[in-house]
């Protein structure tokens, strides 16, 4: 079934909902051979992908998923996740799962998805193990995180076991040099379904497509950003430099961020944000570079703790304040910003992850 769908696609038409629907079936489906899914795969990102197929694979794949079975309290609340697409190959430590952290001490009910780390040294799902978070939760206990501590990890693997037969595709696509559809899929496929979500992309041109999926999705709030980081703050030679800089799938203290954004009173709007408007300090990109994950459960560490002032906290504050703004817990990013780090010199954000991490153990 995929070779006509193959055909379809390289004459640059678009698929509709139930050969999407097909597609996925196909893929799926361990006795379709892995090349033949490899190659339906980069004829559909060699066409370009449409915010319709998008958000068809998205809604079929995460039918797929374990759901957790949340209590209606829960589910009253408004649910965060706060996530990146990864791919921008700079190795910055986990400013991600770091901020997921400081929004749970804020008091925002937070289901982090993620995995572990393909393009960096140390994915979210790495760095939260070496913190000593249990992440392999299964459905249900993640539903109880989620009632009685406000924060869960829900582990890819753990919650999406299709997947284990598209991996060896993938893997194809990626020794033949092709990002997939898959690159991006991830933040669209939480089991929690969050109503909030700040997700980094590591295009600024991917910032209004996705953001219009997660939108038809039925995300209520939700924030797309993608950050600059100009050649003069690429300081060093490990970094490449492509049309004058990099970009991040984080809000930057670096350069200028590309957002795009909804919320259920106000509508879609796209802009920028200009960093100067922040109390930040001159940093380059050496300055929010990470390591392994025991590296960067070290600098996690030190920056919940207050120790840790310099450019990475401010990384820390800036992307806080935005998914404290897309959770409804601040009304601007200037009180985010104030609000996070209260958050972290009151010794919330390190109550926190101590009480994440003796949850684990019982």
């Amino acid at each position: 079934m995929l070779r006509p769908l193959i055909d379809q696609l390289t004459r640059g038409q678009s698929l509709a909902g139930e050969q999407v629907g097909a597609a996925i079936s196909q893929l799926i489906d361990e006795r379709v051979p892995a090349d033949l899914k490899a190659d339906f795969l980069i004829a559909l990102t060699q066409k370009g992908e449409t915010d319709e197929e998008i958000a068809a694979f998205a809604r079929g794949l995460r039918d797929l998923s374990l759901q957790p079975s949340l209590d209606a309290a829960t589910r009253g609340r408004e649910i965060l996740d706060v996530v990146g697409t990864g791919g921008d190959r700079l190795n910055t430590f986990n400013i991600s799962t770091t901020v997921a952290l400081v929004a749970a001490a804020a008091g925002v009910t937070v289901a982090k998805h993620g995995n572990r780390a393909v393009t960096s040294q140390s994915g979210s799902a790495d760095v939260l193990e070496a913190l000593g978070v249990k992440i392999d939760l299964t459905p249900e206990q993640a539903a109880r995180w989620l009632r009685e501590h406000h924060f869960v990890f829900f582990f890819a693997p753990r919650f999406h076991p299709a997947f284990k037969n598209i991996a060896p595709a993938r893997k194809l696509c990626a020794e033949r040099g092709q990002r997939t559809i898959f690159n991006f899929l991830g933040p669209l496929l939480n089991p929690a379904r969050p109503t909030a979500q700040l997700v980094g992309v590591p295009q600024p041109q991917m910032c209004e497509p996705i953001g219009r999926v997660l939108q038809s999705l039925g995300v209520r709030r939700g924030m797309v950003v993608c950050g600059a980081v100009p050649e003069s703050k690429l300081q060093s030679p490990k970094f490449s430099v492509a049309d004058g800089g990099a970009w991040l799938d984080e809000l930057s203290t670096l350069g200028e961020s590309t957002i795009a954004e909804f919320y259920q009173e106000h509508g879609f709007n796209c802009s920028t944000l200009d960093p100067a408007a922040f109390p930040l300090q001159p940093a380059t990109l050496e300055d929010l570079v990470g390591a392994d994950a025991k590296a960067n459960a070290d600098i996690v560490w030190r920056l919940l703790l207050g120790e840790d002032l310099g450019p990475k906290r401010d990384a820390v504050l800036l992307n806080a304040a935005a998914a404290l703004l897309v959770a409804g817990r601040a009304r601007s990013l200037s009180d985010g910003w104030e609000l996070a780090a209260e958050v972290i010199d009151c010794g919330a954000a390190t109550r926190k992850l101590s009480e994440l991490i003796e949850a684990g153990g019982t």
